[in-house]
């Protein structure tokens, strides 16, 4: 039986997937070089917890992908509309990771990889659309399928693109997801303004959760 890392093993993986997070969030294309002085480690010790780049990378989506699978899990409203605004807005209380993950996601070499981290996220998405598309709370003029995955392209690109720690950030994509699975702004309005917890500030939602 394989021994158990060590502890300052341990703490130096975690500190190099840290590193890795918040220097791929500045810079996609970042160097091994690079977030190896930004963990504060050497190339060698880097290399001693990932073969590569890419084997670094791979597990950084992964671990982020455990995060977005267990928000997904966490999801439990009855109604399509408020699970769908919730879980965008709870993805956004992850907003560094998400973004992360969504700017290597947007990288063709780790499209795959990613794709099959997240799938129970994915699963989740696609229930909440079929859901949603039942009691007619959605849009029915395309399959389930398209509509989860139009819904999924366009949350990331609208996470790729709009800065996670803008004030609103969280509103606009709850709206765009919203507006996506056929909701109009007038009953997005009605929807956030009878549920102000789902886009309400982490700290401030804890009887929420």
């Amino acid at each position: 039986m394989p021994r158990p890392p060590r502890s300052d093993a341990r703490a130096n993986r975690a500190g190099i997937l840290d590193a890795a997070r918040s220097t791929l969030a500045l810079d996609p294309y970042a160097s091994v070089d690079v977030i190896a002085r930004s963990a504060g480690l050497s190339r060698r010790t880097l290399y001693g917890h990932f073969d590569d780049r890419d084997a670094l990378i791979r597990e950084l989506i992964s671990t982020g992908a455990q995060r977005f699978n267990a928000i997904a899990e966490s999801i439990t409203d009855a109604d399509a509309r408020i699970a769908l605004a919730r879980l965008a807005a709870r993805l956004w209380q992850e907003a560094a990771h998400v973004q992360v993950s969504a700017a290597l996601a947007l990288d063709e070499a780790h499209v795959e990889h990613t794709a099959s981290a997240l799938a129970p996220l994915r699963r989740a998405v696609a229930q909440l659309v079929q859901r949603g598309q039942d009691d007619g709370s959605f849009r029915t003029d395309l399959a389930a399928p398209t509509l989860s995955r139009l819904i999924e392209e366009i949350a990331r690109t609208v996470v790729a693109r709009t800065d996670a720690s803008s004030s609103g950030a969280a509103n606009l994509a709850v709206r765009t997801v919203l507006s996506i699975a056929g909701l109009s702004w007038r009953e997005t309005d009605e929807l956030l303004a009878s549920h102000p917890d789902i886009t309400a500030h982490p700290g401030a939602t804890a009887s929420s959760a």
